[in-house]
């Protein structure tokens, strides 16, 4: 009876990763999704600006100015 409970005890386990993954992927996906429509859509700029570090750069730095 005890080798029955091992597979089993290891499908909550593998259930919960996969579950975290997916969270995880899923806000990554969420985080682009707004970047894309927060500066191309709302902010009229291009697509490309969207990768480019000094874009966010320049933005980090109008957040935080001191």
């Amino acid at each position: 009876m005890s080798q029955e409970s091992k597979p089993a005890a290891k499908r909550p386990a593998l259930r919960r990763s996969l579950f975290i993954l997916l969270l995880l992927f899923i806000l990554f996906l969420a985080l682009f999704a707004g970047m894309v429509v927060g500066y191309v859509v709302l902010g009229k700029q291009s697509l490309g600006g969207v990768f480019q570090w000094s874009t966010w750069r320049h933005v980090y730095d109008l957040i935080f100015a001191p």
